[in-house]
């Protein structure tokens, strides 16, 4: 009885457990694609964000794999910092408030002048230099940007938006699995062990003190 109640396997939870592995793989892809484009654009501060991610995604992953439900519970209270990051990304390129993208300290801790990749890649966008132009600091040049399908901001902030998704999805498969988990650290037996069907106290034996005989 006791072996069998170890080996049994809710299809539910093995579900559960496959849709936290997908979304840490698509959480990790993701950040990896967006890692790339903040390296091309020197932007320090996301960087450094991302980095934290990708290893927060890793601990995910190895705690669906080793059952281990407070590296899950890690990588969740990660994932409300992540939304709250990204949300403020999103208020940023937007100008929301106070906010302006004129503050290069805020991303590049005033290292450069670059603020995003997609600001001179984006689709469509056509850029022609300026040549001998004295609004340009020393080692740097002045370009004018036009034809671009999709504005640079607003890129950014797709690709936010998107990490938010990603994060609240991550977020209830993360809780969820980690649930299922200390569930199953709380009614585990071991086989053979000390567990309701398999172990039996001992019973004590009551010493009978032997009396001669006479006849």
């Amino acid at each position: 009885m006791a072996q069998d109640k170890i080996i049994g396997v809710d299809s539910t939870d093995v579900v559960k457990k496959l849709g936290c592995y997908f979304s840490c793989s698509v959480q990790m892809i993701a950040a990896l694609e967006r890692q790339i484009f903040d390296f091309l654009g020197y932007q320090w501060a996301p960087i450094l964000a991302n980095f934290l991610h990708i290893m927060a995604v890793i601990l995910g992953i190895f705690g669906t794999i080793q059952y281990r439900s407070k590296y899950l519970i890690m990588y969740a209270v990660w994932l409300v910092l992540w939304v709250g990051w990204n949300a403020f990304i999103i208020c940023f390129y937007l100008e929301v408030g106070h906010l302006s993208q004129d503050r290069d300290f805020i991303m590049t801790f005033n290292t450069s002048l670059h603020r995003s990749w997609w600001m001179e890649n984006g689709p469509g966008c056509l850029v022609t230099p300026v040549m001998n132009s004295n609004l340009a600091p020393e080692d740097h040049h002045v370009i004018t940007v036009t034809g671009c399908l999709l504005d640079y901001q607003y890129i950014e902030v797709v690709s936010s938006a998107m990490q938010i998704f990603l994060a609240l999805f991550g977020f209830v498969y993360a809780c969820y699995v980690s649930k299922v988990f200390m569930e199953e650290e709380d009614s585990f037996d071991f086989i053979g062990g000390f567990d309701s069907y398999g172990y039996q106290a001992p019973q004590k034996t009551s010493h009978l003190q032997l009396q001669p005989l006479y006849t």
